[in-house]
């Protein structure tokens, strides 16, 4: 990506996507970056890709990795983590207490936010967050409705939650809100919980909480999802549909740096959607992109060599990689008179899999481990994913369990289908290695269909799969964020006609029971020895076919500063910002 200074240019990007390329100079005009305090400079146009196009940008309904970045940028929470390390910090809220039961919680809102402007006020300019904002966005979360995907965040947790989603549901919500979630006065809220949850800060900074202004939910109800109005340090631009979205800086931002330089430092975002990481690794060589997350798998080798020789062209760019709070998976449909409700078919397939050669031939070691083991990563340093017995290739087990199931050598075992979504070529790679042992070892048929990322997202929630490619991309860094995908709470939850984010309809009262202590638990010991046991649980019913946890390869242009990865891959474009000026010529 390269920059736009001139005013002009900018408008252009914003208003009609005006075709540009721009050059990159060592010594270009010294106004092109303008120079803040500790060395931090100002200006600039970050352009990034994702491979697939975002689903939705309202927050209850934000339930895909590519919306969440996106929405990261314009949203804010009252809490929000930390990009270095992600540890919980104080978002829009100033401060908070709890009570000695560790069920009540009180927050103070910060007084210098403001909203976007935006034409959902009626001045058009945005005005002061308030506490009834927060309380009003939290009730949503709470509320029946199509549009939210997320009230799991908040079942079972608040006060009277649970209550007033099925009163919602029948179209009778109390006038009195959640009993749970109280204003105190304009600044202040109180929260109630039902029992003390070790997460709920964590649970805060979640997508789903972020917080919106009620004039936007008036004015654009369910297009909210393409028109997202926030607090964030940037906002919407221009959205053009499946091509690129470009979002200027919000110049009344309140957070500061260190340094006492308000932000953001750049002037905007613009992200493309790029389906193939071949094409966006090579608009990212050309200068046309600032970052590139995901190499393309026969180019990995190649940066390694290079990263490790301090020779070739990519020694120019720097390469981050560490391993990743994400865990790749298929997710096997259990739903009652589904074919893989049979718990004997699913430990059939789990042991027909060949994960290592999966990460080393069709991935050619993109990842950092074979799924060995369970659902969390390998990443949390106070939970041992080795006590956890996965599955790993074993040809005998795979036929004895397979025959058990009622399907000896693979006899009158219909076709099914895996879905997927493509991502460049990666999972369709894997679709076809699993296909083929699948056939080689169980003499089972797989039908691989790929589909774009909100028609998947669609037939998961309403269950109308086989088999189906999944990820977990965690949103707080918590092995509960994984086990949480997996609890099921009540028959309740699984009987809605939209399920999420438990897809595959995994239900086991010994597994919900313990995550519940869990949740209880009053230190993080406590805690993790507890989803360890829920985990064995789970992983003993093998639900989902764990394939192995990934490592995130990102490449950054050299002049790219104050970015941090993390195992998240959680953005905060806030305050990065570019190192050396760039000049810009007309094509």
């Amino acid at each position: 990506m390269n920059k736009r200074w001139l005013q002009v240019s900018l408008l252009c990007l914003l208003a009609s996507g005006c075709s540009t390329t721009q050059e990159q100079t060592v010594d270009g005009p010294a106004n092109e970056l303008r120079e803040g305090e500790g060395g931090r400079y100002y200006g600039g146009i970050f352009r990034t890709n994702e491979t697939e196009y975002i689903k939705n940008l309202y927050p209850p309904a934000i339930t895909d990795v590519y919306s969440y970045r996106v929405a990261n940028q314009v949203y804010e929470g009252l809490f929000r983590l930390k990009p270095d390390n992600l540890t919980v910090i104080n978002g829009l809220a100033e401060s908070y207490t709890m009570d000695e039961t560790g069920t009540v919680y009180t927050i103070r809102l910060r007084d210098d936010v403001y909203f976007h402007d935006d034409p959902c006020f009626s001045t058009g300019k945005g005005r002061k967050l308030i506490a009834e904002d927060v309380a009003f966005c939290l009730t949503r979360l709470c509320t029946f409705s199509p549009q939210n995907q997320n009230f799991a965040v908040f079942s079972g947790l608040i006060k009277g939650a649970d209550a007033y989603y099925a009163a919602s549901a029948k179209g009778s919500a109390p006038a009195t809100g959640v009993p749970g979630i109280e204003v105190l006065d304009s600044r202040t809220l109180r929260f109630t919980l039902t029992r003390p949850n070790s997460m709920f800060l964590m649970h805060l900074a979640r997508p789903a909480c972020f917080i919106y202004p009620p004039e936007a939910w008036d004015k654009y109800g369910a297009d909210m999802s393409r028109h997202p109005v926030g607090t964030g340090p940037f906002q919407l631009g221009s959205i053009e549909e499946n091509i690129s979205i470009s979002l200027p800086k919000n110049e009344r931002y309140w957070r500061s740096d260190a340094f006492g330089n308000q932000l953001p430092f750049l002037d905007a975002l613009n992200i493309q959607f790029i389906n193939s990481k071949n094409t966006e690794l090579l608009e990212f060589r050309k200068g046309n992109l600032d970052m590139v997350y995901r190499l393309p798998t026969e180019h990995i080798i190649e940066i390694l060599e290079n990263n490790q020789t301090g020779t070739g062209e990519f020694v120019k760019y720097e390469l981050q990689r560490e391993p990743e709070m994400v865990t790749q998976y298929l997710t096997f449909n259990m739903s009652d008179r589904k074919l893989f409700s049979n718990k004997d078919l699913r430990k059939a397939i789990s042991y027909a899999i060949d994960r290592e050669k999966i990460l080393n031939f069709a991935l050619n070691n993109e990842g950092y481990a074979p799924g060995n083991h369970g659902i969390t990563p390998p990443v949390f340093a106070d939970y041992n994913i080795d006590e956890i017995t996965g599955f790993r290739l074993n040809v005998d087990s795979a036929r004895y369990y397979l025959a058990k199931a009622g399907y000896p050598d693979g006899k009158g075992f219909p076709k099914i289908e895996l879905m997927l979504n493509a991502e460049g070529d990666r999972n369709t790679n894997v679709a076809v290695e699993i296909q083929k042992q699948l056939s080689d070892y169980l003499n089972i048929q797989v039908e691989i269909n790929t589909y774009p990322m909100a028609q998947l997202l669609e037939r998961a929630f309403s269950g109308k799969f086989d088999m189906m490619r999944s990820a977990w991309f965690a949103d707080y860094p918590s092995p509960e964020n994984f086990l949480w995908v997996f609890y099921s709470g009540s028959a309740d939850r699984l009987s809605r006609d939209q399920v999420y984010p438990n897809i595959g309809r995994y239900n086991n009262v010994t597994f919900n029971r313990l995550y519940e202590q869990a949740l209880q638990a009053r230190s993080l010991k406590e805690a993790n020895d507890l989803f360890l046991r829920a985990e064995k649980v789970l992983m003993k019913d093998a639900p989902v076919i764990v394939l192995w946890y990934d490592e995130g390869y990102r490449l950054l242009q050299s002049y790219v500063k104050n970015f941090p990865n993390n195992p998240m891959q959680y953005r905060d474009l806030g305050e990065v910002y570019f190192q050396q000026a760039r000049t810009l010529r007309s094509q």
